[in-house]
């Protein structure tokens, strides 16, 4: 190789950056629950939830890990609550109320038999302070509450694929159906009036490449998901859901990547819009 080009090899390699490794941000974003910015509390918040669950995720291509404690069991998490009374903390911190004080064999099949996701992220919003967030044990109460929203709401409804998510943004699904809805198929049936069984997870971080996401009872748990971005910062291909699709079994295990949901709905955290607001209420 002759010297001019050895030169320009040598320079070249110093240049180079090796691409950012997306690597899970709650961590650090754990320890900031008392930002001033909501959006930041939010994320702080749900971030913390999952490391008193010891961390359980859901990476990129869908497989579970980190399971080391479950909604219905006496052992204490990383925080020293015992699993079940920790969900039932979840409802009574809501203000929806689990109906069992949090104890005696009552909450504990409460807990048990109660699907508790939409209560973590009303436990969530009313730890965070979030202004206006209508808590409630439905997430089609919120994601419907967003879909009519007035300019002051804390939350505004689009599809997964309209705008780059960030934290504090709200990313669901409608579960339980044999038909894939999506976003269309959603706003039919939100102005219907109908009462859909769905799933939301909070968006914590979205950088490098990947968004990442925290979510209360997702394999008996708290968990943090993993989901591709694409460029311009948006869901790449959300796994998703087709209309007759196998069930997952041994004979399609590519149907049970967890992450292949019938994702239908993006919540938009108002953080520009509302930010008048969220700063006078910030720390009350």
């Amino acid at each position: 190789m002759k010297p001019a080009l050895l030169l320009l090899f040598a320079l070249a390699t110093l240049w180079y950056a090796p691409p950012a490794r997306a690597t899970d941000p709650c961590p650090q974003l754990r320890t900031r629950t008392a930002s001033t910015d909501v959006a930041t509390r939010i994320a702080a918040i749900a971030c913390q939830e999952n490391h008193a669950w010891f961390r359980p995720f859901i990476d990129a291509e869908g497989r579970v890990g980190g399971q080391a404690v479950y909604e219905a069991e006496n052992d204490v998490l990383a925080d020293g609550a015992p699993a079940w009374r920790k969900v039932a903390a979840y409802w009574n911190g809501s203000g929806l109320g689990s109906g069992c004080g949090g104890a005696g064999a009552a909450c504990r099949s409460f807990v048990v038999d109660m699907p508790w996701s939409a209560a973590f992220v009303s436990w969530v919003m009313r730890q965070a302070r979030v202004p206006g967030f209508g808590t409630s044990s439905r997430h089609v109460d919120y994601v419907r509450a967003a879909r009519h929203a007035s300019p002051t709401a804390p939350y505004r409804l689009v599809a997964p694929d309209e705008a780059a998510p960030a934290p504090g943004d709200l990313l669901c699904y409608v579960r339980g159906r044999s038909r894939a809805l999506g976003y269309a198929g959603l706003i039919d049936s939100l102005d219907a009036g109908d009462s859909l069984p769905m799933h939301c997870d909070i968006v914590v971080s979205a950088q490098d490449g990947m968004a990442w996401l925290v979510g209360g009872n997702v394999q008996q748990t708290v968990a943090l998901r993993m989901l591709r971005l694409d460029a311009q910062g948006r869901f790449a291909d959300l796994p998703a859901r087709a209309a007759g699709d196998a069930a997952c079994s041994p004979d399609v295990p590519a149907h049970c990547n967890l992450n292949r949901q019938d994702w239908a709905a993006l919540l938009k955290l108002r953080s520009a819009d509302t930010r008048t607001l969220l700063a006078t209420t910030a720390d009350r």
